[in-house]
């Protein structure tokens, strides 16, 4: 008991401490897993689990990728369908040439083991790719192409391993021909049909209302390790396949709403990730370390600065993609739980075949998923921020409302360098912020093409400002797994400041944004009546005691910038405290916003 619960501690605990530290998860995941098991040998997966550990990854990653299935949107594709189509193929035969190449010329692989190693280490995979983008916030369409790579990359990577493993038994290529020929079309179709069957009875069962509304998450758990098992019966390594289809299609059909259900498999998604590499690293023992050596350093260098760059470049010909972009994606492919189960399957079997260089493909994988890991999840956030491609910590503001006290607000906050963008249905409000030269949406702020189209780098904030406080409350609920909850704010409501008996619960609205009472209706009447917004630099001789004996009680606070330049907006539940050497931005009486 105490070993199993430390697996969920030490995977969440390290989720915690990794956004509180600002790092890639998956690094202190891995380093957590390590101390836990080679380092100390309290956790030994093998002994904790036995035969059962495998399976439970291999199901594990079939409910890993359902998840990252349901985040896939085709509308994604019109613009990077072509880059994501090649680096699945293309690229994914540029690198399993140069990885066998590598294996063995500088590992000194015979020839079959050489290309089985280099067919497992193609995939990368939501378990590594998920995290990273969630830390690093990607723009333009380099997130969505690793994204979509890394749902799509798993499936067909474990395929491709499966055949080149039944060739290796068989005798060799030529021989295995038939044979694999046979398998890719049975696994397409078995999987795609499984998958499609498994998505249609979830539909089903949905639209006729024949699940209650508490089981509609159980109920599509359940159907996703069906499909998956059904696949894996009748063809090895299709379940894969089956539970991804499943996902993209549920995710892209627009009968039944599955948003409750995807809100449900990310967070098992994060307790399914978070686990995974702590088993993972666990596995990991100090006699694997001796497999670290220089030929195992060359390779990994190899993987890293020839594979990848030259699967991008080919990948890439023709595109319209940016060279930053490119080289974003160039410099990220970490490897994951799949490339992990599949060469812990494969050495067992080789082994018993009496391959004597099989036990060195798990040593070896592992070497490459640490190290991809720890270069890529260390380095990333610096090359993306150095390409310009994202910001760890984005501080714009998505405005919901571009009436004319939000355009004012979004001006005073554009002035001060912050990326504003004003989204709103009404065309009248969206013209005069677009003369206003404010950035601007036109559309439902709730509609799936928002959702889909609104390009969000560099911002990390939502205010909801309309005058409609349910809206509001269904605006911060539809961002709040983007922005998180923390950073989803709206105004306080009509209803509660007149006193109305029964506000809206907290957990379906967003934070209350400025101050008690500070409703549409005030603001509307402030700034009707003349209110200005005021920046004001706090100093040692005008600190925030002497604002408030200047500005007098109808000073509202909106804003702070702290020294680091940092946007703090002011709540009811935790007003900031302004210090000196920061900025106050708030609404003040125009009679009192004399110069010092």
């Amino acid at each position: 008991m105490l070993r199993l619960a430390s697996i969920v501690i030490l995977g969440i605990g390290a989720e915690w401490l990794a956004w509180r530290l600002r790092l890639p998860s998956i690094l202190l995941l891995l380093i957590f897993g390590f101390i836990a098991g080679a380092a100390t040998n309290f956790l030994n997966p093998d002994i904790l689990l036995g035969d059962l550990l495998l399976p439970l990854v291999s199901i594990a990653v079939a409910l890993i990728l359902f998840e990252g299935g349901l985040n896939l949107r085709l509308a994604e594709l019109r613009k990077s369908g072509g880059v994501v189509r090649n680096l699945i193929t293309v690229g994914v035969l540029v690198t399993w040439l140069i990885g066998a190449g590598a294996a063995y010329f500088v590992l000194g692989l015979n020839l079959a083991l050489a290309i089985l190693l280099g067919a497992i280490l193609v995939v990368t995979g939501p378990t590594v790719i998920m995290p990273l983008l969630r830390h690093l916030r990607l723009g333009g369409q380099a997130g969505s192409i690793l994204k979509w790579e890394g749902v799509i990359i798993d499936p067909l990577g474990a395929i491709l391993a499966v055949l080149v493993f039944q060739a290796v038994l068989a005798g060799g290529i030529q021989a295995a021909t038939p044979l694999i020929v046979l398998s890719l079309l049975q696994t397409i179709l078995i999987g795609g049909v499984i998958g499609a069957l498994g998505a249609l009875l979830v539909i089903l069962l949905l639209q006729r209302y024949w699940v209650p509304d508490f089981l509609h998450s159980m109920i599509s758990l359940m159907v996703v390790i069906a499909a998956f098992l059904a696949a894996n019966l009748i063809q090895i390594e299709s379940g894969l396949l089956a539970a991804t289809v499943m996902g993209i299609i549920l995710a892209n059909q627009n009968r039944v709403s599955v948003r409750h259900i995807a809100e449900f498999k990310e967070n098992l998604r994060v307790l399914l990730i978070s686990s995974l590499f702590i088993l993972l690293a666990a596995r990991l023992q100090m006699s694997d370390l001796a497999a670290v050596s220089v030929g195992s350093i060359a390779f990994l260098a190899i993987l890293i600065l020839v594979a990848r760059p030259a699967s991008v470049v080919l990948s890439t010909l023709g595109s319209k993609l940016k060279w930053r972009e490119r080289l974003c994606l160039a410099w990220l492919a970490p490897r994951g739980i799949v490339a992990a189960a599949v060469a812990s399957v494969f050495a067992l079997r080789l082994s018993e075949a009496g391959y004597p260089q099989a036990e060195l493909l798990v040593s070896l994988t592992f070497i490459v998923i640490a190290g991809t890991v720890a270069i890529y999840g260390l380095s990333a956030p610096a090359v993306a921020r150095w390409l310009k491609v994202a910001e760890s910590n984005p501080q714009g503001v998505l405005i919901v409302g571009s009436h004319a006290w939000a355009r004012t607000i979004a001006q005073t906050l554009q002035a001060e360098k912050y990326r504003v963008l004003l989204v709103d249905c009404n065309w009248g409000n969206i013209a005069a912020a677009r003369m206003a030269k404010l950035p601007t949406f036109y559309a439902n702020i709730l509609s799936q093409y928002a959702l889909d189209e609104i390009d969000l780098a560099g911002i990390g904030h939502l205010m909801s400002l309309t005058s409609d406080e349910e809206f509001n409350s269904l605006v911060t609920m539809q961002f709040a797994n983007i922005f998180g909850r923390a950073k989803s704010y709206q105004l306080h409501p009509e209803s509660e400041a007149s006193g109305c008996k029964g506000p809206v619960s907290p957990h379906l609205r967003g934070r209350l944004l400025f101050g008690p009472e500070i409703t549409y209706s005030y603001l509307t009447k402030r700034f009707n009546s003349g209110a200005i917004i005021n920046m004001t630099s706090l100093t040692p001789e005008f600190d925030y005691e002497a604002f408030g004996k200047r500005y007098g009680d109808k000073a509202v606070p909106l804003f702070l910038i702290d020294e680091k330049g940092q946007l703090v907006i002011f709540t009811v539940d935790s007003p900031p405290k302004p210090k000196i050497g920061q900025k106050l931005i708030s609404l003040v009486e125009p009679a009192k916003d004399k110069p010092k």
